[in-house]
């Protein structure tokens, strides 16, 4: 068996298998009874709570030194008496809450609240597979004091695909406002959406509860859903088109509560699922490479000043670029 001890406790036994790091950088000296075992495996001796994998990347990124020196080798062979200094590198999601430059439209702002448009493929929160690059980090690049504020003072969200208005807090005080008033269903929220076939009526309720898909994890059912919740979702029917020899209908979706996937679902089980939305029976066509689902206009009440606020915000280059290849039959209503 093979030991590593701290350099910086001249005490301790090299025949004894001492392991405790100080602070950075971590330093340890390779004991008597080690020739001419690999880095990595004395690094995943020296510091069990990392993943071999992750030293491994620490190595080949320079971030290991072998008695003064980088070495980048995983495979290299230390020998007795070999002083190994690590820096330590934050993972991924150790840097979920930091400030990142990321590309969002800035609609309007007051003291208490921010509304932005979300563009097509970013990522709300950090999460599994995303821990960088999201709203939430550009949120705290663009300002500092949103530290202080729970998520950033994010209150709703939209999907990685889906585009359009969403309204941020700048304040505790706000945010707990701004929940409330989602909880009480008077923030109005409106999207834009293109589905499969043609509605048969001008407006529909859509009024079954959601949970996670018991059989497929990543979707939400209405049919077998995991701990179900209320989901309540109206559907106006604004104009019938065909592309090709298929039927569309353009819809206007307005949110009664807000549950993951909801109009995606809610719409699927009506059998007219999203134009684009593969994940719940949604087909790719005239170019669409996403669900077609935009949240178009949203409506609240200020914080401060109680006065209700509007915003509209037109569909972004690829909706619209769909919706012109649509050969509509009925006009708009």
């Amino acid at each position: 068996m093979s030991f590593i001890i701290n350099v910086q406790d001249p005490t301790d036994d090299f025949e004894s298998p001492i392991l405790q790091a100080q602070c950075q950088p971590l330093r340890f000296v390779v004991g008597q009874n080690v020739w001419g075992e690999r880095l990595d495996k004395q690094l995943a001796v020296c510091l069990p709570e990392h993943s071999r994998g992750r030293l491994q990347g620490w190595i080949e990124q320079g971030h290991v030194r072998i008695n003064g020196q980088v070495q980048s080798k995983v495979r290299y062979k230390v020998s007795v008496g070999d002083v190994i200094e690590v820096e330590p590198q934050q993972g991924e999601q150790s840097l979920a809450y930091s400030p990142q430059a990321v590309d969002f439209e800035v609609v309007a702002q007051s003291d208490q609240w921010i509304v932005i448009n979300k563009p097509v493929g970013l990522v709300v929160h950090p999460g599994a597979g995303n821990w960088q690059g999201t709203l939430l980090n550009g949120l705290l690049f663009m300002d500092p004091s949103l530290t202080h504020v729970p998520r950033a003072g994010i209150v709703h969200r939209l999907d990685k695909d889906t585009s359009g208005l969403m309204v941020v807090a700048r304040s505790e005080t706000s945010q707990t406002h701004l929940v409330r008033q989602l909880q009480a269903r008077s923030v109005h929220r409106q999207y834009l959406a293109l589905c499969h076939g043609h509605f048969t009526g001008f407006t529909a309720l859509v009024d079954q509860p959601i949970g996670r898909d018991s059989r497929v994890p990543i979707k939400m059912s209405v049919t077998r859903p995991i701990a179900p919740k209320e989901a309540i979702t109206q559907v106006n029917r604004q104009r019938l088109g065909m592309f090709e020899d298929q039927t569309v209908t353009q819809v206007i979706c307005k949110l009664k509560t807000g549950r993951t996937h909801q109009i995606r679902v809610h719409l699927a089980s009506l059998g007219h699922p999203l134009v684009g939305d593969v994940l719940y029976g949604g087909r790719i066509m005239a170019g669409a490479k996403r669900q077609m689902l935009h949240a178009q206009e949203l409506r609240f009440e200020d914080p401060k000043t109680g006065e209700m606020l509007k915003f509209f915000s037109e569909p972004p280059p690829d909706m619209s670029e769909v919706l012109s290849l649509i050969r509509w039959t009925e006009p708009n209503q």
